[in-house]
């Protein structure tokens, strides 16, 4: 039998009267404060928008090569070295620049703060970096790094991270091992509820990591399979207030169709005129959102009618690349709702 000496006992007593604290959660708004300098993170889609992840076309684009052209699959692009640009157009540099300088402004006059990606942490060639939606999802409190799927964009998570770390933001988790998650794909319906879509650039692994982080904070994550090579549920549905949504009712299962009306939802469909890049927008407070000029006047309309304000802004050449407005900002923090 051991007999406790006087130092463990007095170890023992200081313990005791010094306790580990688990409460306050993490999450909290002193923690936050406290340890990570101001709140951080989004626990929805449409709150004021305070801080975004963005970055500006530039050198990344050169490995594009316009004398390598796929025409059975309509685009350029190199199998061995990963990189594709589909369709016949591949726009200058400058035009990109233009528009997503555009971008930044129009952000920044809605009092957005706008954290460009470090470039000296940017591996090369990585041609699609401008879209930051799809290397960070961030929830309340801290960020996710995803896992991109392509090997071409492999490797843009690096310099997210490193940026992250700079400007002293938490990073909860990196999506790791066989997991392929990207941010396009996932959206905050409300507080309580996310949605992520399951595709080709998104797996069950991805999503599982995923659900794991939001299961802390008590958040449900609803699975929605993406119809054949669709990529990102961005490309259908974007929450744009706090109780509305524009979506493409063509390419999103029924189910979930009745799902979103359950939960009162109400729900705006794009018009068939409209530019692909339309349901491809940004909320920067609940009812204004920041959107292509490619939308049509019967949207436009439509969504002046349901109260939601409407900043427009040409982007047709970054679009050219993959993806939209949506696509090129990496909200950071939001306003909780």
């Amino acid at each position: 039998m051991s007999i406790m000496s006087e130092g463990e006992y007095r170890y023992n007593m200081l313990i005791k009267r010094f306790p580990s604290a688990p409460e306050p959660a993490f999450e909290t708004k002193d923690q936050q404060e406290y340890i990570w300098g101001r709140r951080w993170g989004c626990n929805n889609d449409v709150g004021r928008l305070r801080m975004v992840l963005m970055h500006r076309p530039g050198d990344e684009l050169k490995i594009v090569d316009t004398s390598k052209r796929l025409d059975d699959i309509g685009a350029f692009g190199d199998p061995e070295t990963g990189w594709y640009w589909r369709g016949n157009t591949v726009p200058p540099l400058e035009a990109m620049q233009k528009e997503h300088d555009a971008l930044v402004a129009a952000l920044k006059a809605e009092g957005v703060e706008v954290v460009h990606i470090e470039r000296n942490a940017m591996l090369p060639g990585k041609m699609k970096s401008v879209y930051t939606r799809d290397s960070v999802i961030v929830v309340d409190g801290g960020a996710i790094v995803t896992r991109l799927g392509p090997p071409i964009r492999r490797g843009e998570e690096r310099a997210v991270t490193q940026t992250l770390v700079h400007i002293g933001m938490p990073i909860l988790r990196t999506i790791h091992g066989a997991g392929i998650m990207e941010g396009g794909s996932f959206a905050f319906i409300n507080p309580k509820t996310a949605v992520i879509g399951i595709s080709s650039r998104v797996n069950e692994e991805g999503t599982r990591q995923v659900e794991e982080v939001l299961k802390v904070m008590g958040v449900e994550v609803i699975r929605v399979h993406m119809t054949g090579y669709r990529l990102h549920i961005d490309g259908n549905f974007v929450m744009i207030d706090v109780d509305t949504a524009i979506i493409n009712p063509t390419q999103l299962p029924f189910w979930f169709l009745e799902k979103l009306k359950q939960m009162k939802i109400k729900t705006i469909e794009v018009h068939p005129d409209d530019g692909v890049s339309t349901i491809n927008c940004l909320a920067v407070r609940p009812g204004r959102v920041i959107m292509s000029n490619q939308a049509s006047k019967r949207t436009l309309d439509r969504l002046d009618k349901e109260g939601i304000s409407v900043v427009t802004i040409p982007y047709e050449n970054v679009y050219l690349g993959g993806g939209g407005i949506h696509c090129s900002t990496g909200p950071l923090v939001r306003d909780p709702i």
